[in-house]
């Protein structure tokens, strides 16, 4: 049997505050989500003024990064590129889902919504390094 690392609640806490603070510093309002390593959320938060239907994008995001095991933002730019098949990914292909791992294995990821795609993978990005 194999032992896998696998983002708590504690862990959630910590890399949502690191990107709330990174959106805040920018003056952005963000939504973000936190995933385990099982693809199911352990949190989300919407920050005041961030567009209301971000809170669940941001977790399909997470959701999705984990599903995909890749960023989500690697999908996005699959289907600009032409592989206009990846629309039937049962995953939300928009850059801002970022993996969490740990020696190589992934624990969860983050997803950030509410910004461009790039900006909402830098806010990720920022979530992840606190992990």
């Amino acid at each position: 049997m194999k032992s896998l690392p696998c983002i708590e609640l504690a862990d959630a806490q910590r890399i949502a505050a690191a990107a709330r603070e990174h959106a805040q510093n920018n003056g952005w309002n963000i939504s973000v989500s936190v995933a385990d390593s099982t693809g199911h959320v352990v949190l989300t938060e919407r920050m005041s003024g961030a567009p209301l239907m971000s809170a669940e994008i941001a977790a399909e995001k997470a959701v999705g990064a984990v599903r995909a095991g890749k960023p989500t933002m690697a999908l996005e730019d699959m289907i600009n590129n032409g592989r206009t098949a990846g629309l039937q990914l049962p995953v939300t292909a928009l850059g801002g889902g970022e993996l969490v791992l740990v020696e190589g294995a992934v624990a969860g990821a983050v997803g950030i919504s509410g910004l461009t795609p790039a900006q909402d993978v830098e806010v990720a990005q920022a979530g992840v390094a606190a992990a």
